[in-house]
């Protein structure tokens, strides 16, 4: 999914929020869906990985290499302890 499908998709599920055809959560889960999507299939030189253990666990991001990924973790987490990062699937 591209940037720009990802905004219509965002921009479609808050007209239907607005229109009150859904809920806050479902509109939630909606806006998470199409970014995980957006993140996961991001084409380019970036891959997603996400972090496994300390307090960096679960912090998805996009980088180039594993090693990337670490440091780019390191950067966004205050103190993320002991972690391993995997490609997201």
């Amino acid at each position: 999914m591209d940037r720009i499908s990802a905004l219509r998709n965002i921009e479609d599920a808050l007209g239907e929020f607005e229109d009150g055809e859904t809920d806050l959560a479902t509109l939630e889960g909606e806006v998470q869906g199409i970014l995980r999507t957006y993140a996961t299939e991001f084409e380019g030189e970036l891959s997603a990985y996400r972090a496994a253990g300390g307090d960096a666990d679960g912090v998805v991001v996009l980088a180039p290499s594993p090693q990337g990924a670490r440091e780019r973790v390191r950067e966004l987490v205050t103190e993320p302890g002991r972690f391993e990062v995997e490609p997201v699937e």
